[in-house]
């Protein structure tokens, strides 16, 4: 069953955000636009990378009114000594949530059972809670926040723009189309 248009299933957490544990739930999430962003596990090869490309363009994100929550099976503790013991993950501001139970990757069904961890998932979600995209990838190939944000930047515009969809390669400012009757056969 797709998840886009889902609302998203409840949660409780803790998170380590700002050199303070702090608590998340589904309800964190709603009333602005969110990035749950599932990643293996910390002190692994692919996964700083990432974190600290989202850390390097989280500016970018919070100009939108995005807030990003990067999660994996470890637990809070863990993501404190991380954050105090790598540079690259010393730039992160937003909050990095722990799943030790797995309940967030079960939720977003991202966890890989046999090993207990998440896959590398990507999930934005609306104001209201629901999941507008849905991206997964295996474990060796690592995202691209510059991607992302062109991406959570035409959920936002067709999310305000009713009756306009985005095409392919969009970018702010680009044309959008109207569907209709008028355009079938013709792009």
């Amino acid at each position: 069953m797709s998840q886009i248009n889902q609302q998203i299933k409840s949660f409780k957490a803790t998170a380590f955000h700002n050199g303070k544990f702090v608590p998340v739930s589904d309800e964190s999430l709603k009333g602005k636009w969110s990035v749950v962003f599932f990643y293996p596990a910390d002190f692994t090869f692919v996964c700083p990378t990432e974190l600290g490309d989202l850390a390097d363009n989280y500016a970018e994100f919070q100009k939108l009114g995005v807030e990003i929550y990067s999660v994996s099976t470890d637990t809070h503790f863990t993501h404190k000594a991380w954050h105090d013991s790598s540079e690259t993950i010393g730039k992160i501001r937003y909050p990095m949530v722990g799943d030790p139970t797995g309940t967030i990757s079960r939720n977003f069904d991202v966890m890989i059972e046999e090993e207990g961890l998440a896959d590398r998932g990507t999930f934005v979600i609306d104001p209201q809670g629901r999941i507008q995209i849905v991206e997964i990838t295996a474990g060796g190939i690592g995202r691209d926040a510059s991607e992302l944000l062109r991406k959570v930047k035409a959920a936002q515009y067709v999310a305000n723009h009713p009756g306009e969809v985005c095409p392919a390669k969009w970018k702010e400012g680009d044309a959008t189309l109207a569907p209709s009757l008028d355009l079938v056969g013709k792009i």
